[in-house]
């Protein structure tokens, strides 16, 4: 069962990455929900591609833009999203998405079921940085694919931080 509570804006576990260019906030995890979903707030810079391309198959992800401008590949689309706007990520799909405005990007991150915000959690840590020696096996602990190679053409066209 969902255990309810009332989050102020400043409450929840917070990570950074190691260059201080994203930002997640975990509201709500699997343990929480009883596995249901995960609610994690990221926090995004200008122009900062949020994950290498990935696939995940386990869960579908969507992402409400609060705030700023979010571009994305999904499958073979690239879209983008202003805020007020849902993007749906769907298990199964190749995708990742970035910061497309000059100014923060603040989404909400909705995972159902939960778990996969463990990754992220893991990714967090010291030494967890998108190595990609590393992440490749880390991500299918998680039931993940990464592409690196591919991820490199999307980062060169939009003049992305990766």
């Amino acid at each position: 069962m969902t255990q309810i509570q009332v989050m102020g804006p400043s409450d929840g576990l917070t990570t950074k990455d190691m260059q201080g260019t994203r930002a997640d906030r975990y509201l709500v995890d699997s343990l929480t929900s009883g596995g249901t979903v995960a609610l994690v707030e990221q926090i995004l810079d200008p122009h900062v591609l949020a994950a290498p391309l990935h696939i995940h198959s386990r869960e579908d992800e969507y992402s409400w833009v609060i705030e700023g401008r979010l571009g994305a590949v999904l499958g073979d689309e690239e879209v983008f999203a202003d805020a007020g706007a849902l993007v749906c990520k769907p298990r199964g799909q190749w995708h990742t998405y970035w910061n497309a405005g000059d100014g923060p990007l603040r989404i909400l991150e909705i995972i159902t079921p939960g778990g996969l915000e463990a990754l992220f959690l893991k990714l967090a840590e010291p030494g967890g940085e998108y190595d990609p020696d590393t992440l490749p096996a880390l991500a299918a602990q998680y039931g993940c694919e990464v592409d690196f190679e591919a991820t490199m053409p999307i980062a060169k066209r939009h003049q992305l931080i990766f």
